[in-house]
C-alpha cells in the first residue's frame, strides 16, 4: 500500500503516482522470478528511462526531470518497495551520473549526459577496492597519463552493475597525493569484469570486480580537475546515502504491508491474529520505524534542496533507515511465522535484501563516525 505523502505540488504528486503505478504493474510481478534466477533486469532500466524516471534530479537541459531531491527520493522509495534490485540500481545510476552532472564541463555534459538520463547508458560507480572499502583514500588503482590518454591499472571491487554497465564513474590515483575521476566507457579495451559475486540478497543486481589491465581512457574523460576525485567521491556519496535510505524505507514499507495483510487473514483461536495484542504492538513498532525513517530522509533531502549543509543528516538518514529496514523485515518474517521462512511469501527475500544496505555506501559503523565527526566541528 503506497504511503500517504505530503508532496510539494500537484506535479510531484502525479510523478510519484506514475512511479507507484509503474512499480505495481511493471516491476513487482517480475521481481521474484528475476531474483530467483539471478537475472539482471536491464530492460527495466530502459523502461525507467523512457518514462522519465531515470534522471529526475538532473537538469532538463540534458534530459533530466529537474525535480527536488525530496520528490526524487519518494519516487525511488516506490520503485524499491516493488523491487529492491531495481531501486538500488536506480540509486546507483543516479550517483554514477552525479560527477558528470555537477563537475563536468558543458561540453562533456552535452556529449554524454542525455543518453545516461534517457536510459540508453546505464552507469556504475567504481570507488571501492578490496583493501580500500571504508578507507576510500587508500585506493590503489592508478592512471598514468600517456599522451592524450590515461593508462589505468588496478581492480575495483563490489561494483553494482559490474559487467553490465555502459559507463563507470571511476576514482583513480593519478599521483601519490592525487585521486581523480574518470568517466570510463564500459567497452574500453583492457577493462573486464570478474565473475559476479554470489550474494545473500539482491541477486538480480549484478555485483562484480572490475579489472583494469592497461585500459586506455581518453584524457577528455577526466571529470573535474586532476586531483579532485576525493572531493567528487565524497560529495556523490552524501547524496547517494539518501538514495539508499529511501530504498531501505521502500523495502521496510513492503515488508510491513505484507505482514499486515497476512495478520488480517490468518486466524488462530477463532479470530485474526492481528487482534492479538502481541501482534498489534509488533506491527505498531514496525509502522513507527518506517514512518520515522521516511521523515528522517525527507528532512535531509529538504535541506539539500534548500542549499543547506546536509551531510550529517544524510548519514543519520542512511543509518536510521537501513537499521530500521533490517528490524522491520525480520519482524515481518516473525509475523508470518513458518510461512515467512518459506519462499511462498516475499518477506524472506526482503529480510535477505535488508542486510546489504547497512553495508554499502559506507557501513553504518562509518556513518556513526561521520556523524560524530560533524558533531565535533
Amino acid at each position: 500500500m503506497p504511503a500517504e505523502r505530503l508532496l510539494p505540488s500537484t506535479e510531484a504528486k502525479d510523478l510519484v503516482g506514475l512511479a507507484t503505478d509503474l512499480a505495481r504493474e511493471e516491476l513487482a510481478p517480475h521481481a521474484a522470478e528475476f531474483e530467483e534466477a539471478s537475472r539482471f533486469p536491464r530492460e527495466k532500466f530502459r523502461l525507467l528511462g523512457k518514462t522519465g524516471l531515470l534522471g529526475l534530479p538532473y537538469s532538463e537541459r540534458w534530459g533530466g526531470g529537474e525535480v527536488p531531491y525530496e520528490v526524487y527520493l519518494q519516487v525511488l522509495e516506490e520503485i524499491a518497495g516493488a523491487w529492491m534490485s531495481v531501486g538500488v540500481g536506480l540509486s546507483v545510476h543516479t550517483m554514477s551520473c552525479y560527477a558528470l552532472a555537477h563537475y563536468g564541463t558543458d561540453e562533456q555534459r552535452d556529449r554524454w549526459l542525455p543518453e545516461m538520463l534517457e536510459g540508453n547508458l546505464l552507469g556504475a560507480y567504481a570507488l571501492s577496492e578490496t583493501h580500500a572499502g571504508s578507507d576510500a583514500a587508500a585506493l590503489s588503482t592508478r592512471a598514468r597519463l600517456d599522451g592524450g590518454q590515461y593508462v589505468v591499472n588496478g581492480t575495483k571491487a563490489w561494483i553494482t552493475h559490474g559487467g553490465e554497465a555502459d559507463f563507470y564513474t571511476t576514482m583513480v590515483r593519478t599521483g601519490e597525493e592525487r585521486v581523480s575521476c574518470l568517466l570510463v566507457d564500459g567497452a574500453t579495451p583492457g577493462l573486464s569484469a570478474a565473475a559476479p559475486e554470489r550474494k545473500m540478497g539482491l541477486t538480480g543486481s549484478t555485483t562484480a570486480q572490475m579489472i583494469f589491465d592497461d585500459a586506455r581512457v581518453d584524457a577528455d574523460r577526466l571529470i573535474g580537475e586532476d586531483g579532485a576525485g576525493m572531493r567528487i567521491a565524497l560529495s556523490s556519496l552524501a547524496s547517494g546515502r539518501l538514495g539508499i535510505a529511501a530504498c531501505a524505507v521502500g523495502l521496510a514499507q513492503a515488508a510491513l504491508d505484507e505482514a499486515v495483510a497476512y495478520a488480517k487473514t490468518r486466524s488462530q483461536f477463532g479470530k485474526p491474529i492481528i487482534e492479538f495484542q502481541g501482534l498489534e504492538f509488533l506491527l505498531a513498532d514496525m509502522a513507527a520505524a518506517v514512518e520515522s525513517s521516511r521523515a528522517t530522509y525527507l528532512d535531509a533531502a529538504r535541506r539539500r534542496d534548500r542549499g543547506m549543509p546536509f551531510q550529517r543528516q544524510a548519514s543519520i538518514a542512511k543509518l536510521v533507515a537501513t537499521d530500521a529496514a533490517m528490524k522491520v523485515t525480520t519482524d515481518a518474517v516473525q509475523v508470518l511465522g513458518g510461512a515467512g521462512y518459506t519462499r511462498d511469501f516475499p518477506v524472506e527475500r526482503y529480510m535477505r535484501e535488508a542486510k546489504v544496505p547497512q553495508i554499502f555506501e559506507g557501513t553504518n559503523q562509518v556513518q556513526r563516525m561521520v556523524i560524530a565527526r560533524e558533531l565535533k566541528k
